[in-house]
């Protein structure tokens, strides 16, 4: 048996370090630096692919795991599946018991749902903000670099090196090129 920690922040400008600090006992720490919104996280899955029968597995918060309770279950149920519980620290759950499963899906949901509440007050927010002529959103950065891409497009060069190179996204790369194509 093993307790196997999971750590998790959104961006490179954040610290894993207090959760690191909360699961310095663990085994073994699984840790990256990626979106909860994306499901298929690097470290993620390789801890899920790593867990065996009896281990532990410990996050120090719920978000950090899963944005939405569907990804949620899924994990539990997955974990389940290979006979891991799933440990969430500053909630004192644990699902070995079915106390902790029940208390997992009804915690699960209500996240979801302050989630969906709270993007929903800011999409309110920037709509009134837009009313008053006092949000225009963020400037199309990637498309200020189109003087940049066309020209290493004409030359062959890979879509992802060209990204690369001038320090934007792929599909802003591709977004251009197809804008340069019409």
């Amino acid at each position: 048996m093993a307790v196997i920690g999971y750590a998790r922040v959104s961006t490179t400008g954040q610290s894993l370090d207090a959760q690191l600090k909360a699961l310095a006992d663990c085994d073994k720490v699984f840790q990256e630096k990626e979106s909860g919104a994306k499901d298929d996280r690097p470290q993620l899955q390789l801890m899920l692919e790593f867990v065996r029968e009896g281990d532990h597995v410990r996050v120090t918060k719920l978000d950090r795991l899963a944005r939405n309770t569907r990804h949620l279950l899924e994990i539990a149920e997955f974990l389940q599946a290979k006979g891991v519980s799933l440990q969430i620290l500053n909630l004192g759950i644990n699902t070995k018991t079915p106390t902790g499963k029940l208390m997992l899906t009804m915690v699960g949901a209500i996240a979801t749902f302050e989630r969906e509440l709270m993007l929903e007050r800011q999409a309110e927010g920037i709509a009134l903000a837009r009313l008053r002529g006092k949000y225009k959103g963020r400037k199309p950065t990637a498309m200020l670099k189109k003087k940049e891409v066309v020209p290493l497009l004409e030359q062959g060069i890979p879509k992802p090196e060209i990204a690369r190179r001038v320090g934007i996204s792929l599909s802003s790369v591709q977004r251009i090129a197809k804008s340069n194509k019409e």
